[in-house]
């Protein structure tokens, strides 16, 4: 039997519709609440993706370059430049010829299969390289500062100054450009500990004066302080022959051969630029023949070495620098 009054039960069913509604107004607020979430999310989420890269203001040797981000196609107008990049885990898509390679050197020929050659350093192929649509190109003043206004109209574009002796300094450079200047530091620091460990194994043997000398077609040199070789010898302390210490010109002396004794000393390396036609051999043996070179007191010692032109010389980035301490620290195993 049901005792509810009439107004009893209108007051209940007031109370079911009332608990009704409150329960559609919450169920839609959280509805809201979950929809608002969701629109915080979707619109955050596009902003992160679109935000524009970080902008960097490189300073190099024709003035000031605005670099987005870390490029990701670039264009190596220079030999020691090459190896820079791949030290540095970058694969460029396009890159100058190797100066004796067809188109690279043995020593970075694999890393760079499937890479475009632009040009050779004194004349790059700004066709070529306007195709490949880079984001930054990297070259040097001394090689292509007559081309720098073309270059970056096309992309972004870094000029190292000169190659004479500069390798860490032009690394360091690009390694600035690439955004990868952590990277960069390693790499020259490994380098560093092991010019320390060499100083440190061949301490008694750093006080042997050293001579470099190298055959051209129809000429030949004596490289002094301001090479490649130099200036690795100089980080180590090698010592080095009063003619070299002495020398005007820092960089390389060109000679005669009745200048040759000038070559003499405890350690002699050398070594041969030859192109592919033979000249540059040719000149060796020529040299090498005469009874002045026979009779240099290092040549009778045994204490001339030959060694790889393209490690030593004319490669001249961070790779061909390892390559030539591997060499020297065995050289030196045997003096």
């Amino acid at each position: 039997m049901n005792f509810a009054t009439p107004s009893i039960r209108r007051l209940s069913l007031w109370g079911v519709v009332l608990t009704l509604f409150t329960g559609l107004l919450a169920g839609c607020g959280a509805k809201n609440d979950s929809t608002n979430a969701g629109s915080s999310a979707s619109t955050s989420s596009p902003a992160a993706s679109t935000a524009p890269a970080a902008e960097r203001t490189i300073k190099h040797a024709m003035g000031e370059t605005v670099v987005k981000g870390t490029p990701t196609r670039v264009v190596i107008l220079t030999n020691e430049g090459v190896e820079a990049l791949l030290a540095l885990g970058v694969k460029p898509v396009g890159a100058i010829k190797a100066f004796t390679g067809n188109p690279w050197y043995e020593h970075t020929k694999k890393e760079l299969e499937g890479v475009t050659p632009v040009g050779d350093e004194s004349q790059p192929n700004l066709e070529a390289i306007a195709a490949l649509k880079p984001d930054l190109i990297i070259g040097n003043k001394m090689r292509q500062e007559k081309v720098y206004e073309q270059l970056k109209a096309i992309a972004p574009t870094v000029f190292s100054d000169t190659l004479r002796g500069e390798w860490k300094n032009n690394f360091s450079l690009y390694a600035e450009a690439l955004n990868k200047k952590a990277e960069g530091d390693q790499v020259i620091a490994a380098f560093d500990k092991r010019i320390e460990d060499f100083k440190k194994t061949f301490q008694s043997k750093l006080s042997l004066k050293v001579s470099v000398g190298r055959f051209m077609a129809g000429k030949t040199r004596i490289y002094n302080t301001d090479t490649f070789t130099g200036v690795i010898f100089n980080q180590i302390g090698i010592a080095r022959p009063d003619t070299v210490k002495n020398a005007k010109n820092t960089f390389a002396d060109e000679i005669t051969k009745e200048r040759l004794p000038e070559l003499d000393s405890d350690v002699l390396f050398y070594f041969t630029y030859d192109t592919g036609d033979g000249k540059g051999n040719q000149t060796e043996e020529e040299w090498t023949k005469d009874p002045l070179w026979k009779s240099l007191k290092v040549v009778q010692n045994g204490k001339a070495f030959k060694v790889n032109d393209v490690i030593w010389n004319t490669a001249g980035g961070v790779k061909a620098a390892n390559l030539m301490l591997d060499e020297l620290t065995e050289i030196y195993k045997k003096l």
